[in-house]
């Protein structure tokens, strides 16, 4: 049986563990390594990049600056979460706001130290995205368009750090960044849609709130169909080897999607929709291993 001390620090734990995302960065540190693999350096050895110590270094500042970044959200968006979503909200607050901060000062410092090692470059990247997500927390994420849209960028910012390293310019590159874009684009805007209630007391204008849901899902609509230009780039114009089968199956996923999006009315049903979304993100970090799936054995 544990004490009580010791209960009262692994709760402390998970409340930590639930303010960062730690699950999010985890997959997020995956996934940079398996495109670092098998998209931006598809031509090195696997062990020349799962041992590069100055790629490790550009990964673990990623999530020590995504980790910072939940924990800034969390602070500026306290107040709202207690209205959507109560039960995390409750589980987060066993951590102090000042120990909170603390840890964020303490992430963003190592995440420039680490940073450093790599090159001087690299500290005024992690410098600007650190500034941008404080930007984006404290001012950007109240508005409608401008937050959805930052939001994205700054999502997908940690691959442009590995981008960058590997100065892989190859089309298809650009071609998967913007259906990923597009993917979170649309999660943000079902976010909002989700979270009306706790937005609207807050006084955040999001685009459900300022334009309306009707508005929001017409846009989601759009934003589902544009998805199909690199769909169909990345089954008929790259070899993306096994891939495919990710590809037929979010058509299928976002026609289910298009379905369930005009039939909602209620918070469970945007929950349902974002958590497709979620799902797409998930399996497409995954999927990344169907591109060449003899890979590992070819390069060791």
């Amino acid at each position: 049986m544990l004490s009580r001390r010791q209960k009262y620090i692994l709760l402390k734990f998970f409340s930590l563990f639930s303010v960062v995302r730690g699950y999010n960065i985890l997959i997020i540190v995956f996934a940079q390594y398996l495109t670092s693999v098998y998209i931006l350096a598809p031509e090195k050895p696997l062990s020349e990049v799962v041992f590069d110590l100055r790629l490790l270094m550009l990964v673990l500042a990623s999530a020590a600056t995504i980790a910072g970044g939940y924990i800034i959200n969390n602070f500026y968006d306290s107040e709202k979460d207690l209205i959507n979503r109560p039960i995390k909200s409750k589980l987060d607050r066993l951590v102090s706001q000042n120990t909170k901060l603390s840890f964020y000062f303490v992430l963003n410092f190592l995440a420039v130290i680490m940073a450093s090692y790599v090159s001087f470059k690299a500290v005024l990247f992690f410098s600007v995205y650190i500034f941008g997500i404080w930007f984006y927390s404290h001012k950007l994420k109240k508005l409608p368009f401008i937050g959805n849209v930052t939001s994205a960028v700054l999502t997908i910012t940690p691959f442009f750090a590995i981008f960058m390293y590997y100065k892989n310019f190859d089309t298809v590159i650009f071609v998967h960044a913007t259906y990923l874009f597009l993917i979170i684009s649309m999660r943000e805007l079902t976010k909002d849609l989700e979270n009306i209630k706790g937005d609207l007391a807050q006084n955040y204008k999001t685009i459900p709130i300022t334009y309306g849901e009707r508005a929001s899902k017409i846009m989601l609509s759009i934003m589902s169909a544009l998805t199909l230009i690199p769909t169909y780039l990345l089954l008929y114009h790259f070899q993306i080897g096994h891939m495919y089968f990710f590809f037929y199956a979010c058509l299928g996923l976002l026609g289910l999607f298009l379905f369930i999006l005009w039939q909602s009315k209620t918070k469970i049903h945007y929950l349902i929709l974002h958590n497709i979304l979620k799902f797409i993100l998930l399996a497409g970090v995954f999927s990344i291993l169907l591109i060449d799936v003899s890979v590992i054995l070819n390069r060791i």
